[in-house]
């Protein structure tokens, strides 16, 4: 039987002019419509952001008074302001809602996590992302988070650029849009900048509790190496890494390709996970965590349970929200990788 390929030897590439044209929902969202969403009964704010939506999608379709307006300021519907902005916590729907959004909207239109839109910004330059986008109807941007001051003049600026040609935006996020950046950097030395982006977006919140976990244990308990090494030679399309090797190469791999890197694969088979070291490990291995649940790639794994791979200094920190977010995401991974157990899989 011939050995399982493995993450640590591909090193993917993306050409800059794919990017725009690859701008669309991911796999695990591409059959989802508002007409999926099960809003919880118990959570009136579900439901309503549902119809927030619906009416936003429905500006969207309507024609515009004049034609399209290139590159001068295009003033807010008078229904609300250019943007709308879904607000809550982990696993209510959000990115599900989002890709809903999308599909609802006319074309041109384009939708990628924030990691995507800067690394968009990067390959293209400043002028040539806002020339690729500022014809669209719909920019959605999912987990929209600020890291750095850098990221937050940038996204400041190319948002109003594009609202100023008429593009629509949507976004998600864990954090308030006044509130990104807190806990990260020294955010009241842009806070222009931030309320700058605060003042795009009308903010719709959506509370609940993790869909992923209602009623479910914990993370599931890790197989034995033995058994993970049989999973990866059993399994028609599994990869099988050591997690410590893995970490390694995902620093010489820029963030916004590790969506590739997952390319044709099918599932993650990982020795010896373990806490992660420090945070900027910790934050590519939660952009990693997106892209796999994105895929909707199960994850068999032998060393620690994926809910204990962030610390507790981690955990406490400005980033919390990303690792818990992360957290959720690959324990749902680890549940769909126990329904891949072959008879000689053991714990």
């Amino acid at each position: 039987m011939p050995e399982p390929a493995r993450l640590v030897d591909h090193r993917p590439t993306v050409e800059a002019d794919r990017l725009v044209g690859a701008m669309v929902p991911p796999p695990r969202f591409d059959a989802v419509r508002f007409a999926t969403y099960l809003p919880d009964p118990a959570q009136p704010s579900q439901a309503a952001a549902v119809a927030a939506l619906q009416a936003f999608a429905s500006r969207l379709a309507a024609p515009e008074p004049g034609g399209r307006r290139w590159f001068r300021r295009a003033p807010a519907p008078p229904e609300g302001r250019p943007g709308i902005y879904l607000d809550g916590g982990f696993g209510v729907g959000k990115t599900h809602l989002l890709a809903s959004l999308w599909h609802a909207a006319p074309a041109p239109k384009a939708f990628g996590t924030f990691v995507e839109l800067t690394h968009l910004v990067g390959a293209l330059g400043f002028q040539g992302a806002v020339a690729a986008l500022a014809g669209h109807r719909l920019l959605c941007v999912d987990e929209f988070e600020l890291d750095d001051p850098g990221d937050t003049v940038l996204m400041s600026t190319l948002l109003g650029r594009l609202t100023e040609a008429g593009v629509r935006l949507a976004a998600t996020s864990n954090t308030l849009p006044d509130a990104l950046g807190e806990g990260r950097f020294a955010a009241d030395d842009f806070l222009r900048e931030i309320q700058s982006l605060s003042a795009q977006f009308d903010v719709v919140r959506i509370d609940g509790e993790d869909y992923r976990h209602r009623g479910l244990p914990p993370a599931p308990a890790p197989f034995d190496d033995a058994a993970v090494e049989a999973f990866a030679r059993s399994t028609r399309g599994a990869t099988l890494d050591d997690f410590g090797a893995l970490l390694g190469h995902l620093a010489t791999v820029h963030p916004s390709r590790y969506g590739a890197l997952l390319d044709g694969v099918d599932a993650v088979a990982l020795r010896g996970v373990r806490p992660v070291p420090d945070q900027a490990v910790a934050l590519r291995l939660v952009v990693l965590a997106d892209r796999l649940y994105d895929r909707d790639i199960p994850v068999v794994a032998s060393g620690c349970p994926f809910d204990q791979v962030f610390g507790p200094e981690l955990l406490a920190g400005g980033y919390r929200k990303k690792y818990r977010r992360a957290v959720s995401r690959l324990v749902a991974l680890a549940r769909e990788g126990e329904g891949y157990d072959p008879p000689e899989l053991s714990r």
